[in-house]
């Protein structure tokens, strides 16, 4: 496999926090040549 690269401790604490916080809703983790450079969270929230 070429480009391959771990993880950081960073955004591996940040998709944790982000999934732990969230009651509804979708995290997702946008890729770009083998790297994370985004992470979004989206929640519902119920009425």
């Amino acid at each position: 496999m070429a480009n391959v690269r771990s993880v950081s401790n960073d955004e591996l604490a940040k998709i944790k926090e982000f999934i732990e916080t969230i009651k509804f809703g979708s995290v997702s983790i946008i890729i770009q040549d083998g790297k994370i450079v985004q992470i979004d969270k989206s929640e519902k929230i119920r009425i």
